[in-house]
């Protein structure tokens, strides 16, 4: 036999398989978008580095701020531990997010978006399930924080209960933050492009609230801004939640300000991704 009808043989053998075996059902929204989520985790596992800016980085933060300010600041540095944790915790956490874009970024402009549109499957499963894997790179940096400063001294009054509601806060507003990150990303040209533009947007959001230094210690404009600051309101929200005596006008405002977020950019990223 040749090879030419050798190889004839063989597609007619795959095509009779193909054409024997039942199709598979097509992959659901939830089903398809966890998939994605879970490609997220597979990443981590296979490039660690990747979760140097959620382990490396906000250790460095603490510590930094925590022994080189706090005698100046707080008059002891346990002292101003029980101040800053909350803060670095927000901090550290939505600096995160910025991620979320880059990645984005980084899976257009090397075309693997363009293979998951060949795929059966609900068109933003992808976006949607790498903003949910995202999750738990915030998860996995606030925890650091909050063992860290545990290990240091730092006992909340508001026991174990008290931090993980204020993660879980911190982790649900930094999901809302993530979409204005996705736009970023589809919108710029290039992965540092979108990591120099966030940074840009959240150094100096994060630097003028109230995460350092109290409001009431810097002038009136400025402390008039810090007050109404988004993240300073999320701190205020972290620190009752951690001692014990929730701040419910800061917890609400919060949580609307991350609902806001999502309601405006989830439905204008979802848009830019199908047309991309």
């Amino acid at each position: 036999m040749s090879a030419a009808a050798s190889r004839d043989t063989d597609t007619l053998a795959v095509r009779r398989a193909i054409a024997a075996t039942a199709r598979p059902p097509r992959p659901g929204a939830l089903s398809a978008a966890l998939t994605f989520g879970w490609r997220g985790m597979l990443k981590v596992r296979h490039v660690p580095e990747q979760l140097l800016d959620v382990t490396v980085t906000p250790v460095m933060f603490l510590l930094l701020f925590t022994y080189l300010f706090g005698g100046s600041v707080a008059g002891s540095t346990s002292e101003y531990l029980n101040y800053i944790l909350p803060g670095v915790l927000v901090m550290s956490v939505l600096f995160t997010t910025v991620y979320s874009g880059v990645a984005l970024n980084t899976d257009l402009t090397t075309g693997v978006v363009d293979r998951f549109r060949s795929l059966p499957i609900w068109r933003p499963a992808p976006l949607l399930g790498a903003l949910l894997g995202d999750t738990v790179r915030y998860v996995i940096a606030g925890t650091v924080i909050i063992v860290l400063g545990v290990v240091l001294g730092y006992r909340p009054d508001g026991g174990a209960l008290g931090a993980v509601a204020a993660l879980v806060l911190v982790v649900v507003f930094s999901f809302g933050l993530s979409w204005v990150f996705s736009v970023l990303g589809l919108l710029l040209r290039s992965p540092n492009a979108v990591l120099n533009a966030g940074f840009t947007g959240i150094f100096p959001l994060t630097f003028l609230s109230n995460v350092f230094v109290q409001p009431g210690t810097l002038p009136g404009p400025l402390e008039a801004f810090v007050q109404v600051n988004p993240i300073s309101v999320l701190a205020t929200a972290s620190r009752s939640l951690m001692a014990g005596n929730p701040d419910w006008v800061s917890i609400a405002v919060s949580l609307g300000v991350a609902a806001a977020l999502a309601a405006v950019f989830l439905p204008l990223t979802t848009r830019l991704y199908v047309r991309h």
